[in-house]
């Protein structure tokens, strides 16, 4: 087993994109892009999403009270490279308002949760945030979809 071998292996499992943004003590708004994002308890309901140790909001996450996950639309792809690009300007004429506590909201997402630091996980590389969700918006828009390393839409002929 090889990393490469790894993350090819995981790069064939076809997933949704998510941005998930949240704001500093000084006002500063940060985000990255995450495709490792999933549901976990109706009761209370929680989701999880993964953020490597070496993201440069990594420390802003790991205190942050609150935090908004976006699932993306297929026309936000650029959006989501830039998201997932250390050093970018990710908010530039992005779309994002700042919500009731300040965070960022990409108000056309498919969805958007608005969640509050549960727990904290170790996940090796990666630091597992979990969030309660306080609130959602939901969108009728189809989801991007990433899979080998490329995105992509759901088409009428993929559903039932």
């Amino acid at each position: 087993m090889t990393a490469a071998l790894f993350k090819d292996a995981m790069a064939a499992f076809p997933s949704g994109i998510t941005i998930v943004t949240t704001v500093d003590d000084e006002g500063r708004w940060w985000g990255f892009t995450a495709t490792s994002f999933c549901s976990v308890s109706m009761d209370p309901p929680l989701v999880l999403v993964c953020l490597a140790r070496t993201a440069e909001c990594h420390p802003v996450f790991t205190r942050a009270p609150r935090w908004v996950v976006h699932v993306i639309r297929p026309e936000h792809a650029d959006l989501a490279l830039r998201f997932a690009t250390r050093g970018a300007d990710k908010f530039a004429a992005a779309g994002f308002r700042a919500d009731e506590h300040g965070l960022p909201v990409l108000g056309n997402a498919c969805v958007t949760l608005d969640c509050t630091a549960h727990q904290r996980l170790d996940g090796g590389d990666h630091t597992i945030l979990l969030g309660r969700v306080e609130h959602t918006r939901l969108g009728d828009a189809e989801p991007a979809v990433y899979f080998r390393r490329r995105f992509h839409t759901l088409t009428s002929s993929d559903r039932p």
